[in-house]
Parts: structure tokens; C-alpha cells; sequence
């Protein structure tokens, strides 16, 4: 029994990675988002120090093999006017960068020039634009030398941005969230995201994240709730109604899961998602 409920669990968490590149990494419709002062935790002090080697040109070179031949061509350009560039110029073709390199939806290049900007302007804006677009990197791949290159430079953009003001939610949010996918304790993760959810209650990100937790811990019935929540009161999100499926699944309520499922896949308009949907779904009925 206890095997089981083990498998189901791979299987939901294998589900949301594969789930991730249709929606986490793509614009898709419907979709957009006084307490102790945190401390930075030992994770993130030696992340700083300890940082997987991943450069600027490994991430264009990378990013190209997944662009039109044009776009390739018109990043490059830019890049060598970015190479031969110094202090406020190259700043401004960094920003120009990055946002050529979301345009073509390639977060990990994109983020790595924000995290440049960041460096040269550290300003919270600037920091929170870098982690947030290092955590959509992370999000995005599967590498397992870049996902962990990704997630430690997200967690020092956002303790950085902390450092500026540590009351400011965005930064404590994207923080717990590196914290809880690696970078520390998770539950001290959990712990930042609930203060933030106390102050916000409706804190779309914070909220999401936590609901994402108690379905990677096996809690089901806590995911249900949070989802339903979220859904209900804050924004019926694509994801939010993929998860709330997902922990319908897990507890073999295939009536309510067909219905989430199939809420997302109205909402999200995604063809890939909608394949997806539909094979999960035939699944579903034929456990009836």
C-alpha cells in the first residue's frame, strides 16, 4: 500500500515537470501575478560562493539551438555589439538582450542578461526582474547542470533583493520558492511563503507554490483546498486547475478530476496541453 501511494507520487511529480513546458514557460491564456525580517539561510549565504559554472555564451549557444535561423542571426548581432560594448552601453544591450531573448521564449538566456543588468544597476526592481526570469529558467529545463545553476542564482538575485527591502513580498515569495526546490530546509521555505499568504492572502505565487508543495508531500487533500481556493476567490489559472486535477487523481476522485482537467484545458487554449488533457481523460473514464 504505502509502495503504491510512493508511485503515485512519482508519477503526479513526473506530470507537473512534463506539464511545465507547456504552460510555466509559455504565454498561454488566462495566465499573467510587520513580520520577523527574513534571514538569509546557510544555503543561500554559500550559493553565492558555490555557483555552477554556466556562462553567457553557453546559455545563447543553447538558446540558439531552439530559435529560427533569422532570430539567431539578429541575437548574434546584438551580442557582439553587447562584447564590444562597455559600462552604461553595454548595461543597455544587456537589457535589449534579454528582452530579444524573451520574445523567442528562451528564459535561461534572457534571465542571465537581466542577472548582468542586476549586477551593474542593483536595484530591487532589477533584482526581482532577474530572479523572477532565472526562476521561469529553472522552470523550463530539465539540464541537470543549468536547473541547479538557475535555482542558486535565483535564490541570490532574491536574498539580494531582501537586502534592499526586506519587507517586500515578491523578493520573500521568490526566495521561499528557491528555498523549498532546493536551496535550504524546505520547510523554512514554507515558513517564508506563509508569512506571505498572512500579510497577502491572496498572493497568487505564494498561494500556487504552496499548494505545489503539499502535492509533492503526498497531502492531497491540503492541495485540494488551496487550488480550489486559488480557482474560487484569486485567479482561475490553467495550472491551478491542472494541480487541483492532479490531487483529484491521487485521491481517485475522477469525476472532479475530469472536470479541473478539462477547465484548464478550456482556459490554457494550448494545443500540446489539450493532447495531453485528452489522453489523461480517456484514462480517467476507463478507471470508472
Amino acid at each position: 500500500m504505502l509502495n503504491t501511494i510512493r508511485s503515485k507520487q512519482i508519477i503526479i511529480i513526473t506530470t507537473m515537470v512534463i506539464l511545465g513546458g507547456f504552460l510555466f514557460t509559455r504565454d498561454v491564456k488566462g495566465l499573467v501575478q510587520p513580520k520577523e525580517e527574513a534571514k538569509p539561510t546557510a544555503a543561500s549565504q554559500s550559493a553565492t560562493n558555490n555557483v555552477p559554472s554556466f556562462t553567457l555564451d553557453e546559455a545563447s549557444s543553447t538558446g540558439k539551438g531552439s530559435i529560427s535561423a533569422n532570430s539567431a542571426k539578429e541575437i548574434s548581432a546584438l551580442e557582439s555589439t553587447y562584447k564590444n560594448s562597455s559600462g552604461s552601453d553595454q548595461v543597455a544591450q544587456a537589457k535589449q538582450l534579454a528582452q530579444k531573448w524573451d520574445d523567442v521564449e528562451q528564459a535561461i538566456p534572457s534571465a542571465m542578461y537581466l542577472e548582468v543588468v542586476a549586477n551593474a544597476e542593483p536595484s530591487l526592481k532589477n533584482w526581482l526582474a532577474a530572479g523572477d526570469r532565472l526562476l521561469k529558467g529553472f522552470e523550463s529545463t530539465q539540464d541537470t547542470l543549468v536547473r541547479p545553476a538557475m535555482l542558486q542564482k535565483a535564490n541570490i538575485a532574491f536574498t539580494k533583493a531582501m537586502a534592499l527591502d526586506s519587507t517586500n513580498t515578491d523578493a520573500k515569495t521568490g526566495l521561499g520558492i528557491t528555498i523549498v526546490n532546493g536551496m535550504g530546509a524546505p520547510m523554512a521555505g514554507i515558513t517564508m511563503l506563509r508569512e506571505v499568504v498572512e500579510k497577502e492572502p491572496k498572493n497568487l505565487k505564494a498561494n500556487m507554490n504552496l499548494g505545489l508543495f503539499a502535492i509533492k508531500s503526498g497531502q492531497f487533500d491540503k492541495a485540494i483546498i488551496r487550488f480550489t481556493n486559488i480557482v474560487n476567490t484569486m485567479k482561475a489559472t490553467p495550472e491551478a486547475y491542472f494541480y487541483l486535477a492532479s490531487a483529484y487523481e491521487m485521491l481517485g476522485k475522477n469525476t472532479e478530476a475530469i472536470d479541473a482537467y478539462l477547465s484548464s484545458k478550456k482556459i490554457a487554449a494550448n494545443p500540446k496541453l489539450s493532447t495531453f488533457i485528452d489522453k489523461k481523460i480517456v484514462e480517467l473514464k476507463n478507471k470508472r
